[in-house]
């Protein structure tokens, strides 16, 4: 295992409060792009928190009043162009990765957007397992806005499964802009929360999952991702051997001795 409290990214910034991660695109004045360097190093930090002992919980918040403006224009739209298709297919891999990542990391990660969440910046609002937002977040799947298809980063694998097929359709063809009204009616959105407010609310759900059971946690995070490609019989098989495998633990241990005593359990992870 590894300790990522010390990590000290070069391309967005991360820090920690107890065992919750927080990460922040760190380009408030252009709206929080990514670049290929920080879509390699977000891919490469979110592997790594497989492993990690000391973070339960990681946290995506705005940075400035915007979540992130998706691939930066001059850093990487511009050179795209001039990629031949190995070059381009090697891009579009990576940023893949970095969704693959962020479900495989095996902690629950739960996004605060703000203003802008456009592009690959809506995608990442995707591939975490809680959305908050404010009233002026603006989301949108914009990729055929710039001539690209809708299917980009899993966005037609897993829109679907979030808002359902035709309102995921609707995004991903026109490219429009979905209100936070709209993603919390749609369900895209857990709930909003005032701009003032976001922050503090998206740290203290965190924290929350962080008291909880965590190993227990990663198991239901495992179980949501797998069970998209099974039919009910092997789900209900796979969730039979997870639980089997929660009950071995001693939080469940700790769970059922607190219930006993009339107090609230303190998990502990293991």
């Amino acid at each position: 295992m590894t300790a990522m409290s010390g990590l000290d990214p070069k391309h967005f910034l991360w820090r920690t409060e107890g065992r919750v991660g927080i990460v922040q695109l760190d380009r408030p004045e252009r709206k929080n792009p990514l670049t290929f360097e920080s879509y390699a190093e977000l891919r490469d930090t979110f592997r790594a928190l497989v492993y990690a002992d000391d973070i339960d919980v990681v946290v995506i918040l705005p940075n400035g009043g915007n979540f992130c403006s998706g691939g930066d224009v001059h850093d990487i739209i511009g050179p795209l162009v001039g990629m031949d298709m190995k070059q381009l297919l090697a891009f579009t891999r990576m940023t893949g990765d970095l969704v693959k990542a962020m479900l495989g990391c095996g902690k629950p990660i739960v996004a605060a957007v703000d203003g802008v969440a456009v592009g690959a910046g809506a995608i990442m609002a995707m591939a975490s397992d809680i959305r908050l937002a404010t009233p002026q977040a603006k989301t949108a799947f914009l990729f055929t806005r710039v001539g690209l298809a809708g299917c980009d980063m899993g966005a037609c694998a897993i829109l679907p499964r979030i808002i359902g097929q035709g309102r995921a359709a609707e995004l991903l063809y026109t490219g429009r802009t979905m209100s936070a009204e709209e993603g919390e009616r749609w369900g895209f959105f857990n709930r909003l929360a005032a701009p003032e407010a976001i922050e503090a609310e998206a740290l203290a759900l965190a924290a929350r999952l962080a008291d909880g059971p965590t190993f227990a946690h990663g198991i239901t995070k495992t179980q949501l991702n797998q069970e998209w490609a099974m039919g009910v019989e092997q789900a209900i098989e796979a969730e039979a051997q997870a639980q089997a495998i929660c009950m071995q633990t001693r939080d469940f241990e700790r769970a059922y001795r607190a219930f006993v005593a009339k107090q609230k359990p303190v998990f502990e992870g293991d």
